[in-house]
């Protein structure tokens, strides 16, 4: 799948440390309700064990035609042949990244601020992961902005932008008209009691975004 087509409006990012037949039956229903690109994180698991996790969910998500993106890790990024990685100030910069994976590997770059965002188009990024823009649990250190900065950041580059942070059902119209290019979601779609439901209803305003 090249670059140009990989979509990312409906972006799930996974919960950690979910088993793995749990967490391919969640994928599988959301896929089938409009998620677009999945994000394996897995912060506190072995090598190992994200490495087996990673290779299984790409099988899976081959198989539906979805893209798989790797949070952090280039090594498991290219290990399992994803494509595409999604790196945070903290990790390996960017510059080195890109000397790393295969080029048409997709990468992301989260930030939390103008300087930031500009520095990760600057340097390559092929779209930006922007927030925190509410409250999350998944992130609970997380430096909430403002969606004022969100919108202005969307408008200063010309890569796409996803929203992430806090994104649910009752929140999401907040983002509309912003010139977001999509919304990461954890929770809301990994914790509902139909994944393909919430996912069809997260997309259903997501389509209205521009």
């Amino acid at each position: 799948m090249k670059k140009s087509q990989i979509d990312l409006s409906l972006y799930l990012v996974t919960e950690e440390s979910l088993e793995l037949e749990n967490l391919i039956k969640i994928m599988s229903q959301s896929i089938a309700g409009g998620v677009s690109i999945v994000q394996l994180r897995e912060k506190s698991t072995s090598s190992l064990s994200f490495y087996k996790k990673a290779a299984a969910l790409k099988q899976v998500l081959s198989e539906l035609s979805t893209p798989l993106i790797i949070n952090d890790r280039v090594d498991i990024a290219i290990a399992v042949g994803a494509e595409g990685i999604h790196i945070g100030q903290d990790d390996l910069p960017l510059s080195v990244v890109k000397q790393m994976v295969p080029r048409e590997m997709i990468i992301g770059v989260s930030v939390s601020s103008m300087e930031e965002a500009l520095e990760a188009e600057r340097n390559g990024a092929d779209y930006l992961g922007v927030g925190s823009i509410f409250p999350t649990k998944t992130k609970q250190d997380a430096t909430l902005m403002s969606i004022r900065d969100l919108e202005e950041i969307c408008r200063s580059v010309s890569i796409p932008a996803v929203a992430i942070g806090g994104i649910n059902a009752e929140n999401i119209s907040n983002l509309s008209d912003k010139g977001l290019a999509g919304a990461a979601v954890v929770s809301a779609i990994m914790n509902a009691e139909s994944p393909k439901r919430a996912s069809r209803s997260l997309l259903n305003i997501i389509k209205n975004f521009t």
